[in-house]
């Protein structure tokens, strides 16, 4: 039995290879594009929290942002002799898993909006889309096969409501235009 090398992808991050590996990430709003090469095995995937923006801070990465994030994995995967033309796509995320007011629930679709558009712009077409709803997703995308795992969270859900209950009864500060921006941990 062959044990694939682990990833964990956190918002922001890119991460592609030519050996097997297993890369997993979980959603909420955010979006998951996994590319896959099947000519030379290779995939990759981004995990990126808003459309667009500009990194501002020194600590800032601008793959949080859905152009930077797709731009970096299509180079990723050029780099290990991957082609745009063999690319299966699948797009995952956007899901609508906090009622923040301040959000207006706009930031997950937008995110789609944005991959969708992007993705037809590239004249890249998507094999597989599981967006939306109102559930986190797990991933785990496997790099030399393309098959990706998808498991919705139900749990997750229920402790996000709880909190964002709990802030809105402690009424934290800190909106940031579309982004409501919150303090959180344990007691």
């Amino acid at each position: 039995m062959r044990l694939e090398k682990e990833i964990l992808l956190h918002v922001g991050a890119v991460h592609a290879s030519a050996e097997p590996a297993v890369i997993k990430t979980l959603l909420g709003s955010c979006v998951a594009v996994c590319l896959w090469d099947p000519a030379v095995r290779v995939g990759g995937m981004n995990h990126f929290m808003l459309p667009q923006g500009s990194s501002t801070g020194p600590l800032d990465d601008p793959a949080r942002f859905g152009v930077h994030a797709m731009d970096r994995l299509v180079g990723e995967m050029l780099k290990l002799g991957s082609s745009p033309s063999r690319f299966v796509v699948k797009v995952f995320g956007g899901a609508s898993v906090l009622a923040m007011p301040a959000s207006g629930g706009h930031i997950p679709q937008s995110n789609v909006t944005f991959v969708r558009e992007y993705l037809a712009r590239e004249g890249l077409r998507v094999a597989a889309i599981s967006v939306g709803g109102t559930l986190p997703r797990q991933l785990r995308f496997f790099t030399d096969t393309g098959r990706v795992l998808v498991r919705r969270v139900v749990a997750l859900r229920t402790q996000e409501r709880l909190f964002v209950r709990e802030s809105e009864q402690r009424r934290i500060p800190g909106e940031f235009g579309d982004v409501t921006l919150f303090r959180g941990g344990r007691r």
